[in-house]
């Protein structure tokens, strides 16, 4: 015992165990409205997990991920959605279980223009899409680009 606790005491401090990144399902079904955006957000999300050695992203339409076991190989879970998503009660079922369990849900931007007609998804999401008569373009500016999450934008904006 001694010895074993001895080599532990001299192991390095900055010594971890690797751990495998953790894995999120981007969900980007589309029942109404499909965003142009989607592909370039499946593009930055893989890269951002690249880069920060945390997660890694599977990107997906395919509704036969919701089930029990399937959910089981994942963090959590992201939607950018909309429409009336053609869900079997059973992935409904699974969706919520995944999420009582402690993993993750993200719902973003038309996340809330999704199952208006399930009231468990309003529970989860929070809310419903109420509509935007505007659009208008944004520039994003890293300010650290030391960041290895964000590295890979460098110091010049973005705008899109």
């Amino acid at each position: 015992m001694a010895l074993v606790s001895s080599a532990a005491a001299i192991r390095p401090l900055g010594a971890r165990e690797e751990r495998p990144p953790e894995r999120v399902l981007y969900f980007t079904y589309s029942a109404g409205y499909r965003h142009d955006v989607i592909p370039l957000s499946e593009a930055i999300l893989t890269q951002l997990g690249r880069n920060s050695g945390t997660f890694e992203v599977i990107t997906t339409e395919d509704l036969s991920e919701f089930s029990t076991g399937n959910l089981e190989r994942y963090a959590a879970v992201m939607f950018y959605t909309s429409g009336e998503i053609p869900m079997s009660g059973a992935q409904k079922i699974a969706l919520l279980n995944f999420v009582r369990s402690g993993r993750g849900f993200l719902g973003v931007h038309s996340a809330t223009d999704t199952f208006y007609t399930w009231p468990d998804y309003l529970d989860l999401i929070g809310g419903y899409f109420n509509g935007h008569p505007w659009h208008q373009g944004v520039t994003i500016e890293v300010a650290d680009v030391a960041d290895p999450l964000v590295a890979f934008l460098r110091n010049s904006a973005v705008e899109r």
